[in-house]
């Protein structure tokens, strides 16, 4: 009994926490992107992998708790695609989002930046988002390499371009101080960032919207494939993309504006850097888990707003889809 009271009965592909609150959503996604997960051996993911199947056809060892189960379920998920049930590569994975990305976070952020130096890290910010765009797609249905390509070029394209014309916008402008000119140029990057994820999204995931996503019944069983559930899936992960990169490039400019007149970081210029690299990552840590537990994973939608064939295919009032990450 002291065991059901602290951690809930196991479900299969379901989530420990509630996801109709923020709050379980943000518990949830807490341990989507657990940084541990990532140091998991192969040994322990089949182990993991295992245990699960067992508890499917009901074949479970005795002694398993619960909580065995959960941890089992969470790393399985950490590593594993829902839809191709392939590894997702390591840095790709949302586990690997904050410590990957931040390195990419405080290039975009440096001061004085060049026109080589803004074009490397918008390309090099842009090939990271695309490939976790991709890494965490919907897969149900198949994505031809060339639309991968298509939406990364746009975004790519669409970072570099608004970074570096607002640079030179901002660099024109005669009424600006010299300390207002450098805080202004530190947060360009959010609005290229911001649109070109955008941008990234809408390109990379354009077949969905063509040929639809499959939904989901009660029962984990495809009742049909959606064009309607798709736009929905599209524009969630779209307005995720959007406030995730908010507080990352807009908060740690505001702050180190700040700390860089501070007597420590005055005369000790080395220091810079690091503290740069430290308010980078809280903010990182902070915004992901908050920014993707906006919507659920797997989200639901009234039968009645989708398709005709879709409600004459299901009992079911509501059905489930993957939105992606």
């Amino acid at each position: 009994m002291a065991e059901s009271a602290v951690c809930p009965a196991f479900q299969l592909g379901k989530s420990q926490y509630n996801q109709k609150t923020f709050s379980g959503r943000l518990r949830h996604f807490l341990d989507v992107i657990d940084p541990r997960t990532l140091f998991v051996s192969e040994i322990r993911l089949k182990e993991c992998m295992k245990l699960l199947d067992d508890f499917k056809h009901g074949s479970l060892p005795p002694g398993v708790s619960d909580e065995q189960l959960w941890e089992a379920q969470k790393i399985k998920q950490a590593i594993i695609h829902p839809d191709t049930g392939e590894k997702i590569f390591m840095p790709f994975r949302m586990s690997g989002y904050v410590p990957f990305g931040t390195p990419i976070v405080v290039g975009l952020l440096l001061p004085n930046q060049t026109l080589g130096s803004t074009v490397f890290w918008q390309w090099l910010n842009q090939s990271h988002n695309a490939c976790v765009n991709y890494s965490n797609r919907n897969a149900t249905k198949p994505t031809p390499a060339s639309k991968f390509l298509q939406g990364y070029i746009g975004a790519v394209t669409s970072a570099v371009s608004i970074a570096v014309g607002l640079n030179m916008l901002i660099e024109r402008a005669a009424r600006f101080s010299p300390a207002t000119r450098v805080m202004v140029q530190r947060l360009v990057p959010f609005p290229a960032v911001a649109s070109a994820n955008i941008c990234n999204v809408g390109l990379m995931r354009h077949t969905e919207l063509k040929e639809g996503i499959d939904v989901l019944d009660s029962s984990g069983n495809v009742v049909g494939t959606s064009r309607i559930a798709a736009k929905h899936a599209l524009m969630e992960t779209a307005l995720t993309r959007v406030v995730l990169p908010m507080p990352i490039l807009v908060f740690p400019p505001i702050i180190m504006a700040f700390l860089e007149k501070l007597p420590l970081l005055q005369t000790h210029k080395r220091l810079v850097l690091p503290v740069h690299s430290l308010v980078c990552l809280a903010a990182f840590g902070l915004a992901l888990p908050l920014a993707i537990s906006l919507f659920p994973q797997m989200s639901q939608i009234e039968v009645s707003q989708l398709e005709p064939e879709i409600a004459m295919a299901t009992d079911c009032k509501v059905v489930t889809y993957n939105k992606g990450l």
